[in-house]
C-alpha cells in the first residue's frame, strides 16, 4: 500500500510539472522539457514548417493532426528511426550532393528515407531500391533492370532517375509538395483528384490514406533528423555508420564469377554485393560490352 501511495504521489508531481508548463512556452522550451523527462507524452508540433520552401499550414486543424500522428509514430518507433539515423552518415551526404546537382530541393532526401529507410529494400509489390521504383517506371527513367543488373539498387543512378520524375512532376503541378504526393500515387491519379475536387493545394485535397500520410511522413522525418536530440534520439558520433571510401573499377566485359573477381581486391563476394547491391547475379554476361563502374576496396583505407 505504501508503494502504491508513493507511486501515485510521484505520478501526481509529474503531472503537475507538465501542467505547469505555460501554454505560451516556445517550441524549443517544450521540446527541451520532453527530452529532459523520461516519460511518454504527445510530441509538440513545431511552430512553423515547410517542405522545399513551401509553407505547411499548421494553423489548420487537419494538417496539425496529420503531422502529430506521423511525429508520434516515428518518434516512438525507436528501432526504425534509430536505424535510419545510424545509416544517415553513410548515405545522406552523397544523396544530397546528387539532388543538388539535379536541381532537386534537399528536403527530398526525406522522401527516399520514408520509401526505403536508406536501405536497398524491395516491397511486396516489387518496388526496389532507395527510391522504391517499379521495374517499368525504372526502365522508362533510363535504368537497366534485368536478372544480372538492377540499377534501381544503384544509389547514384536511381537518385538521378528519381530526380527526372520529380522535375517533371514539379513542372506539371507547379508545386514541390504536389510533386512529392504524385511520387506516391502517380501524376495521373493525383491530377484526377485535383480536377475532381477543384483543388490545387495538397493540404486541401482528400486523398487515399497512404497519400494523405505520405507528405506528413516526409515532414516528420525532416523534423526528427534535423533535431534528433530534441526528439529523444541521442547517438554519439562513433555510433553512426562509417562512410565508405570506395574506389571505382571499370568493367566492360563479361565476368564469369563475381566472387573470384572480388578476391583480387581483397574482398569477399559478400563485400562486393554489400557495396554494389545492383549486381543481382553471381556473374555478368554483358554481351553488348557495356561499361560498368564497380565499387571495390580502397588500398588507402
Amino acid at each position: 500500500m505504501n508503494r502504491v501511495r508513493l507511486f501515485a504521489g510521484l505520478f501526481g508531481l509529474l503531472i503537475l510539472a507538465i501542467l505547469a508548463i505555460p501554454s505560451s512556452s516556445s517550441y524549443s522550451e517544450r521540446m527541451h522539457f520532453l527530452s529532459e523527462h523520461n516519460h511518454t507524452r504527445l510530441v509538440p508540433l513545431p511552430e512553423s514548417l515547410d517542405l522545399a520552401g513551401e509553407v505547411v499550414p499548421l494553423s489548420k486543424e487537419d494538417p496539425q493532426e496529420r503531422l502529430s500522428k506521423e511525429l508520434l509514430t516515428n518518434t516512438y518507433w525507436h528501432s526504425n528511426t534509430l536505424q535510419i539515423l545510424k545509416r544517415s552518415s553513410r548515405y545522406v551526404p552523397d544523396l544530397l550532393r546528387i539532388l543538388q546537382e539535379e536541381g532537386i530541393p534537399e528536403d527530398f532526401i526525406y522522401l527516399a528515407i520514408i520509401e526505403s529507410g536508406l536501405s536497398p529494400a524491395v516491397s511486396p509489390a516489387g518496388a526496389a531500391g532507395f527510391w522504391q521504383l517499379m521495374p517499368g517506371t525504372a526502365e522508362d527513367l533510363g535504368l537497366e533492370v534485368n536478372g544480372e543488373i538492377d540499377e534501381r539498387y544503384h544509389m547514384e543512378k536511381s537518385t538521378r532517375a528519381a530526380a527526372v520524375y520529380l522535375r517533371k512532376a514539379k513542372e506539371r503541378f507547379g508545386s514541390w509538395t504536389l510533386a512529392a504526393a504524385s511520387y506516391n500515387m502517380g501524376m495521373a491519379g493525383l491530377e484526377r483528384q485535383m480536377n475532381r475536387q477543384s483543388e490545387t493545394n495538397y493540404y486541401d485535397l482528400l486523398l487515399n490514406e497512404e497519400t494523405k500520410r505520405y507528405v506528413f511522413r516526409i515532414l516528420a522525418l525532416k523534423c526528427i533528423m534535423e533535431k534528433p536530440r530534441a526528439y529523444g534520439f541521442d547517438l554519439d558520433p562513433n555510433e553512426y555508420d562509417a562512410p565508405w571510401n570506395d574506389r571505382l573499377v571499370q568493367v566492360d566485359s563479361s565476368v564469369a564469377n563475381w566472387g573470384e573477381w572480388a578476391h583480387q581486391f581483397g574482398w569477399s563476394y559478400n563485400d562486393l554485393k554489400r557495396h554494389n547491391p545492383w549486381l543481382r547475379d553471381a556473374q555478368l554476361s554483358n554481351p553488348s560490352r557495356k561499361t560498368y563502374s564497380i565499387s571495390v576496396g580502397n588500398p588507402a583505407n
